[in-house]
């Protein structure tokens, strides 16, 4: 079996902890969101249309954390059907209606802000701003590398 370079251990090594990482950040986006309501999900949907109403498949391409479409369409038509949000026409597709939030919608999001200040303050405090700047570059080259490798 071939070896892998240090280079290569030390990525793998990052896997497992990225995993926690991971589990750790949905599960403090839970609590965060239980009292208003809402789950991480429909948390996320919302919130990549605040800035302006998209299609169900951008929204998919832009949340990009693992949510496939018919995901983003089931939580989208869920956000629908408890007025957070609404579909409107896309010019750009008759079929592909975009999707927005509702008021409704907007003040659910609104709500989460002081809980996910607070959230962030306190966990940017402990770890610090220069190292989290510094990670933040590394998990962006990371992601680069990685889908330029699949991308053969």
């Amino acid at each position: 079996m071939p070896r892998r370079t240090p280079a290569g251990d030390a990525l793998t090594a990052l896997v497992l902890p990225a995993f926690e990482l991971n589990g750790e950040l949905l599960a403090a986006a839970e609590d965060m969101t239980r009292p208003v309501g809402l789950t991480p999900a429909w948390w996320q949907v919302l919130g990549a249309t605040l800035d302006e109403a998209l299609p169900v498949a951008e929204i998919a391409r832009r949340v990009g954390l693992g949510l496939a479409r018919q995901s983003v369409q089931r939580v989208a038509d869920l956000l629908v059907e408890r007025g957070w949000a609404r579909y409107g026409d896309n010019p750009a597709h008759r079929r592909a209606k975009l999707l927005e939030p509702t008021e409704a919608g907007r003040e659910a999001v609104g709500r989460l802000a002081d809980a996910q200040h607070a959230w962030a303050d306190a966990v940017g405090a402990e770890v610090g701003e220069d190292e989290l700047r510094r990670t933040l570059e590394s998990l962006r080259r990371i992601v680069a590398a990685s889908r330029a490798y699949r991308a053969g």
